[in-house]
């Protein structure tokens, strides 16, 4: 830790005592005693916090951080503004965390307010004085001298305010004073993961700034955004100049390729010709430098990335993803975004790029950012590093119709923040049925404000049939959901594989994940059989896979790193297993489709049968026949063609299977335990659920039970809680020369 740092810690650790106290009706969660730490901590200087310029697709060379150590207070909700701030916090770091230096927690009930000054000369005529934010969560008021210049609703999304006509004239020291009131999951408003008492999957709360706070003067007549549309197919793109203030004049706008100067037009709106346009892609990043020019003087520097994203089908009829008019297997992590001691906010800009440059180096080429919108600087690491990006929607309840008006105003300023980024390629508005409503309504609003990106209508569970993808969650998995016509196929989450390394984890007991492991040798074996089996799902249409995680959070530990990102817990195996993900595929043959294909008839019962009832040989004649899949019409992404609802069911059809069968697998749906056997012999024992179909590999003995000609297939499955479903089909996988 450097001295600097230090000392902001001991400054903290003296005013703790002084901060003013929640009342015991309001007694506040712990905050674990943790002191887990990135080796970025030890950057971290009060005179120098994130001194980047935070808006790289709307940056000015001129301007002032106002990032570092600020006063604050906690009082009551309804308190008016305090006269008096006695504690100190290093902002932008959230008051929660460690490297805010202060480490405490705001109730709903309480309102958190911050103090500075800072300096600046009266502006000239024709010039105003910007006050930006990165973030605040939640609900946020700010106050200049003590004059009230804004207000502003909303956790993730940056806003401006022009404090100008409050600054004293006759004063270069202002006062600055931002109060903030976050119900956290008291409220409905989007908050993530966040939770006032965290455990299992749901992590410490984020309580007022946790992004760059910085100054701008600017003309009158200045720029707000841009909107940035890129037309692969045209080779052109669209720029949109949205100006503030003043009389407006002309506008430039420049395209360059590094130095180049590519293309010139007028504003503020133009369809700008791209002659050959270099595409962006992961293994090609490119990006196109942007620069707006105001007569009254203001200019702005921006970028863009020229490529195409869409779901069409491939050779096969299967649909795919398709970047820039060829179709690729996405592959990547689901990233929480958290820090060990900086929850929502990295300790430096080199620590926020780092995630994305090690999920490059492991071998994957997408992140799906869940539940947490990063600050714009992530979004241009991803840009310029070459990642795919899903956007999740951060979530909230939804129950009323005030919170589902603000889930939409906040879906809608994330769009508008974030929609120029050439690496977000797919929104997603719904995780888990989490907070879901109207997903049609919102599915068909965004396709229509951004046809530029794909639509996940809902990533896991509650699937409405409409959007870009059908996506489930499979845990440890891998499987997929069944291919359909129209859309693509995606496994959104998956895997889930944990180990805590002594020395890394958030607390010294607790950890979990969704299946446990106590060496890094057998959590790599596991997680290279599930790699295996991802390979052929991939091959039998499965457009998309997402891994959980990209590191251990709070008590998870089923992160490829650990939470302080010391340690990466992939072997060198594990991601040569990553990269064939890429190789050209296997070919799956179905040989004995199973229901999701094309359902066939079978012979079952619900009463146990007499001995030996899974030989070939066996009189199943008094056996009721029916159509696969058996299970509960309710099933998740299960083709139901006879009820089932007993405890126990037992199957058995005869199959006519050809000669010379290369890799035959079985490929198994079973919610929950199943025996499946081949002409009597038992060949696969698989316990608990698997949510979707999984391939068994049918070797030695198994294998050898195979016979060309006549066949019989037995199965016994057994309901113990939850989905009830049960399937079997067989395939065969041709791997390509090597």
């Amino acid at each position: 830790m450097s001295r600097a740092l230090a000392g902001v810690f001991a400054v903290a650790l003296a005013t703790l005592a002084s901060a003013p106290q929640p009342s015991p009706a309001q007694a506040p969660s712990p905050i674990p005693a943790t002191h887990l730490k990135t080796k970025w901590a030890a950057d971290v200087r009060p005179d120098r916090v994130l001194p980047e310029y935070p808006r790289p697709q709307l940056a000015r060379t001129q301007w002032t951080n106002l990032n570092g150590t600020w006063d604050y207070a906690i009082t009551d909700a309804t308190a008016p503004r305090p006269d008096h701030f006695p504690n100190h916090v290093l902002v932008p770091f959230p008051i929660e965390s460690q490297l805010s230096g202060a480490g405490v927690w705001v109730s709903p009930q309480q309102r958190l307010w911050y103090h500075r000054g800072f300096s600046t000369s009266p502006p000239p005529p024709g010039k105003r004085v910007l006050l930006n934010f990165g973030a605040v969560d939640w609900d946020t008021e700010v106050a200049v001298d003590g004059t009230v210049v804004g207000q502003h609703r909303g956790g993730y999304d940056p806003f401006t305010f022009d404090l100008t006509d409050a600054l004293s004239p006759h004063r270069t020291t202002h006062d600055l004073v931002v109060g903030v009131r976050d119900p956290t999951d008291a409220g409905e408003q989007p908050r993530g993961k966040q939770v006032q008492r965290p455990h299992s999957i749901w992590y410490t709360e984020v309580t007022g700034i946790w992004q760059t706070v910085w100054l701008e003067t600017v003309p009158a007549w200045h720029v707000t955004a841009l909107r940035i549309d890129p037309d692969l197919e045209g080779s052109r793109v669209n720029v949109s100049v949205v100006s503030d203030g003043g009389t407006p004049g002309h506008a430039t706008i420049t395209v360059l390729d590094g130095t180049r100067v590519v293309a010139t037009a007028s504003g503020p709106t133009a369809a700008i010709a791209i002659p050959s346009p270099h595409r962006w892609a992961p293994s090609d990043p490119f990006l196109y430098g942007l620069r707006v020019r105001l007569d009254s003087g203001d200019d702005v520097e921006s970028y863009f990335g020229m490529r195409s994203i869409a779901v069409r089908p491939d050779a096969a009829g299967v649909q795919r993803m398709w970047l820039n008019g060829q179709p690729l297997f996405q592959f990547g992590l689901l990233d929480q975004g958290w820090w060990p001691d900086g929850l929502y906010t990295a300790p430096t800009d080199e620590a926020l790029a780092s995630d994305i440059v090690n999920t490059k180096q492991l071998g994957f080429n997408v992140i799906r950012k869940h539940v947490k919108v990063e600050p714009e600087r992530w979004y241009y690491h991803a840009d310029r590093l070459g990642m795919l990006v899903w956007q999740d929607m951060p979530s909230g309840d939804n129950k009323t119709p005030e919170g589902q008006v603000e889930f939409a105003r906040e879906l809608r300023a994330m769009i508008d923040a974030k929609r120029n980024h050439p690496s977000i390629v797919m929104w997603v508005p719904f995780n888990e049925g989490w907070g879901q409503h109207d997903t049609e309504k919102y599915v068909a609003w965004l396709a229509s404000y951004d046809p530029t990106r794909l639509v996940n209508n809902a990533t896991g569970w509650t699937d409405k049939g409409v959007g870009d993808l059908v996506d489930m969650h499979s845990y440890p998995g891998p499987a997929m959901p069944p291919v359909e016509a129209h859309r693509a196929a995606a496994l959104g989450e998956f895997g889930g594989l944990g180990l805590p390394l002594e020395g890394h984890t958030w607390l010294d007991k607790g950890n979990w994940g969704y299946r446990s492991f106590t060496t890094l040798d057998a959590m790599n074996a596991a997680y290279r059989e599930l790699v295996t089996q991802l390979r052929l799902h991939a091959a039998d249409g499965l457009a998309s896979a997402i891994y959980t995680q990209t590191t251990d959070c709070e008590i998870e530990v089923n992160g490829v790193m650990t939470y302080d990102r010391a340690v990466t817990k992939l072997s060198a195996e594990s991601i040569a297993a990553n990269r064939r993900l890429y190789d050209p595929p296997p070919t799956v043959t179905h040989v004995v489709p199973a229901s999701d294909r094309a359902p066939q008839t079978w012979r079952f019962t619900m009463s146990a049968p007499a001995d030996r009832w899974f030989n070939p040989g066996f009189d199943d004649s008094a056996w009721t026949a029916g159509p696969s899949g058996f299970g509960a019409p309710d099933t998740q992404f299960a083709h139901v063609g006879t009820p089932w609802r007993t405890a126990d069911i037992w199957l058995r059809r005869s199959v006519t299977l050809p000669s010379g069968l290369t890799a035959p697998y079985l490929r198994v749906f079973h919610d929950d335990d199943a025996e499946v056997y081949l002409n009597g012999t038992l060949v696969a024992t698989l316990p608990g659920a698997n949510n979707g179909f999984q391939f068994v590999a049918l070797a030695g003995s198994a294998r050898a039970a195979l016979r060309a000609g006549a066949n019989t297939i037995a199965v016994h499955a057994h309901q113990i809680r939850g989905g009830q479903f049960i399937d079997v089909g067989l395939v065969d996988v041709i791997d390509p020369p090597r």
